[in-house]
């Protein structure tokens, strides 16, 4: 189920990246606006197929998508996993005022 929501938010990062809404991936990969939705929420596991559709659509590779850059076990993993996804789901705007109290936080 960790991969699951790992997949989704990486997909929302980078769908969000390139600024498509979530008819626009759907439409590119061949899949309904309903099931990009469940996929990025972590709801649905998508077909290897699909996986690599969404890569190649998205333009990076399946093991960026899938979590490559894995977190660290124990409470520190779980706390930047949780993190990760609550970033996938801000928009530009959010992200670049929490990108700003983060390095006020870090005092850099």
């Amino acid at each position: 189920m960790e991969l699951q929501k790992i997949f989704g938010a990486n997909v929302r990062h980078h769908r969000r990246a390139v600024g498509w809404t979530l008819e626009q991936l759907a439409g590119e990969v061949g899949v309904s606006r309903e099931t990009i939705g469940k996929i990025e929420r972590g709801i649905s596991a998508p077909l290897f197929e699909t996986v690599e559709k969404i890569a190649q659509t998205l333009g990076v590779s399946p093991q960026a998508l899938l979590g490559a850059k894995s977190f660290p076990s124990g409470a520190r993993g779980e706390t930047l996993s949780s993190i990760n996804g609550i970033l996938a789901n801000m928009n530009d705007k959010q992200l670049v005022r929490t990108q700003k109290m983060l390095e006020a936080l870090k005092g850099g």
